[in-house]
């Protein structure tokens, strides 16, 4: 084991996987190669005798964990096997399984089911028709009811705080926002249900019960934590619950990369664990593999504008002569042109397309090369926007399960109630109602005051229980197919094109066949979302090569052969809407940073000098820019500074004006108008 460390890690990379016990923390530079080092660290504890049931592996995707553990399995050989006892997963998952072990104890029912975001946001919708109407001004949307809800859970800042700071707008109805997150609370409760911060927020105060708390800390010998720069406050007090006695955790991450604030992430959680943790051990991964040094340079010198971080100076043994190139265009048409140009000319040269991607920091900065891609005919696929269980027929088919796994479920029987043609939200209502006062007896169905049509509906549903509960099928997906057959003609009903809907939800009862239960299913659905179809599908066939257009905050973690962050003028990075204080504008600092370091071998920053300007609520507006705050002087040393397409400027061949100086000074005329 020891010669394999030495061989397949660096001399930091070996001292963070090797460490003893009590807390460490790993600052890991972008592409320094984190994965490998967790990865190695479970694989050495393992090897040094600590059980794998005893080892908590915290991340922020089941696919990071998957990884890790696969790699931690390839280094043990002969063990691999008993890797599969690690507890792996998200903070959510993790919160998931640790209620279900000890629900009894906090007076939770096991058998709760967990809303994703969408579900959250409806249950708020119809609390806030309820409660407040219809008003003269105009109330908070259901997403930002959320959002402030969330930010509560999760931040630990009060309520006037974060409506002072983040939602000014939504001040004069604080008392009413109270009265709708108060009967939120009643609602999820009475029917059994949870949201993503109650996950968090159960585990948290599980932990003020003393002999609940030493039992879950007794369970870990080791905690390791990857991205810790994303945690919330909520997460770092959980995990320092979790270490009153026990002082082992490692923390890996990286507070150049922090950008998530908007989900309540806090850069300090990284910032501040020396002192949260006295005798911190600190380990910075310096050496980087991804990237060649020129572009290094370039982003070393732009994330040292950074006032508040952990000191690294990131370094490659890849050498390279391609500085990275800041391209100024006339205008978004040129700028589109010359992505286009660059892209192509990398495709001729061997790169392909999925090698290729384009950053931008909001998904309309991409509109005008997207149009130009179409006319070229150059396949490309976009990411951040709408996830996959966002889709309404995905939510569909999972709300027939969430009401199959728990009948009390209200928003579920909403939305599948309203797929029967005549059912609009207040028979949905009236027959929600109906099976309350019925104790949830489906058969009370024969009784319900509607139309023979929607009655024949609903007995059809009651039908697919009693079938699912007789049935001596035992796969689960063979379950889902009768849920499938059930709702395939409601799907054929609500939607045009109803094909495409149908692979996906063919797709959703493949995935079931490696999940025991529907219970397991949804909940592993709701805490770990695919973002598309072709989460299922793997690895991309060889001939599926198309260009990657990507939000920022959804590349992050990727890496590509060549990296075109466009849009970078002010008011888009840094976004004018995130300018309003220095912690905001240090956050669109290193977002940028996070764009630049997922170029392997090319870079382009490209701006273009004026662009049409679509903000929410006004019309289209013409804008003339400037370059981006953040390539100052220094990071411009480590640059090719480029522009594409001559500007539209008329001269006088003439006229030299080194020769005739204006007499006139026209800057002071202009100045003493304000004297």
């Amino acid at each position: 084991m020891k010669d394999r460390l030495i061989n397949d890690l660096n001399e930091k990379q070996y001292q963070a996987a090797t460490a003893g016990n009590g807390p460490i923390l790993v600052v890991a530079g972008a592409g320094s190669g984190k994965t490998r080092t967790l990865a190695y660290r479970v694989a050495y504890l393992v090897s040094k005798g600590v059980a794998p049931d005893r080892i908590l592996l915290l991340t922020f995707t089941r696919r990071a964990a998957k990884e890790m553990l696969d790699r931690a399995a390839q280094v043990l050989e002969n063990k691999s096997t008993v890797l599969t006892q690690v507890w792996g997963g998200t903070f959510h998952a993790t919160a998931n399984r640790l209620l279900r072990i000890y629900s009894k104890a906090i007076g939770l029912s096991p058998d709760f089911t967990i809303m994703d975001q969408g579900d959250a946001q409806d249950l708020l919708d119809v609390i806030r028709h309820k409660k407040i109407g219809k008003q003269k001004k105009r109330f908070p949307r259901k997403s930002t009811l959320l959002s402030i809800y969330s930010r509560r859970m999760n931040s630990g800042e009060n309520l006037d705080s974060i409506i002072k700071n983040l939602f000014p707008w939504c001040a004069s109805w604080k008392n009413e926002l109270k009265e709708v997150y108060k009967e939120y609370v009643v609602q999820k409760q009475k029917q059994n249900i949870l949201d993503y911060d109650d996950l968090l927020f159960y585990w948290y105060h599980i932990l003020e019960d003393k002999t609940v708390s030493e039992s879950i800390e007794n369970r870990f010998d080791h905690i390791l934590v990857d991205e810790y720069q994303d945690t919330n406050k909520l997460q770092a007090d959980i995990l320092l619950n979790m270490r009153k006695t026990n002082k082992n955790i490692m923390v890996v991450g990286d507070d150049a990369q922090s950008i998530y604030s908007f989900r309540a992430a806090t850069v300090k959680n990284i910032l501040d664990f020396p002192k949260l943790y006295p005798d911190t051990k600190i380990i910075i991964l310096e050496q980087n593999y991804r990237s060649k040094e020129p572009i290094l340079k370039t982003t070393n010198n732009l994330i040292e504008q950074a006032k508040e971080r952990y000191s690294k100076e990131l370094f490659s043994v890849r050498d390279g002569n391609d500085l990275p190139k800041l391209i100024t265009c006339k205008d978004e048409n040129d700028e589109s042109d010359k992505v286009i140009e660059l892209v192509l000319k990398h495709y001729e040269e061997g790169v392909k397309l999925s090698d290729q991607a384009v950053l931008f920091r909001a998904g309309s900065h991409s509109a005008a090369l997207e149009i130009a891609l179409m006319k070229k005919e150059i396949p490309f696929r976009k990411y951040g926007g709408l996830k996959f269980l966002e889709a309404a027929h995905v939510k569909d088919f999972l709300g027939i399960i969430r009401i199959l796994v728990n009948r009390k479920d209200e928003m579920a029987w909403f939305r599948i109630m309203q797929l029967i043609e005549g059912v609009g939200p207040a028979t949905a209502s009236l027959v929600f109602s109906h099976l309350q006062n019925n104790n949830f007896n489906l058969d009370s169905f024969q009784s319900a005051h509607v139309s023979k049509l929607i009655r024949l509906e609903l007995l059809r549903l009651r039908k697919l229980f009693i079938d699912m509960e007789k049935s001596s099928i035992t796969t689960l997906s063979n379950l889902l197919s009768m849920v499938q057959s059930f709702y395939k003609p409601l799907l054929e009903n609500n939607y045009e094109n109803s094909q495409p809907r149908l692979h996906d939800i063919e797709h959703l009862v493949e995935l079931g066949k490696a999940y025991k239960t529907l219970s397991q299913f949804l909940t592993d659905l709701v805490l770990d979302p695919p973002s598309s179809t072709s989460d299922f599908a793997g690895m991309s066939k060889k001939d599926d090569d198309f260009l990657v257009l990507s939000t920022i905050h959804s590349a992050k973690g990727c890496e590509y052969d060549s990296v075109y962050l466009i849009h970078a003028a002010d008011g888009c990075i840094p976004s004018d809407m995130s300018t309003g204080s220095e912690k905001e504008i240090e956050e669109e600092l290193r977002l940028a940073y996070v764009a630049m370091t997922r170029a392997r071998n090319y870079l382009y920053i490209t701006w273009p000098l004026r662009f049409y300007s679509r903000p929410q609520g006004f019309s289209d507006r013409h804008v003339y820019s400037q370059c981006s705050r953040f390539f100052t002087p220094e990071v411009l040393k480590t640059m090719d500074n480029i522009t594409f397409n001559k500007l539209d400027q008329e001269t006088d061949p003439g006229f030299d004006s080194t020769k005739t100086p204006m007499e006139i000074d026209i800057k002071s005329k202009i100045k003493s108008f304000w004297d």
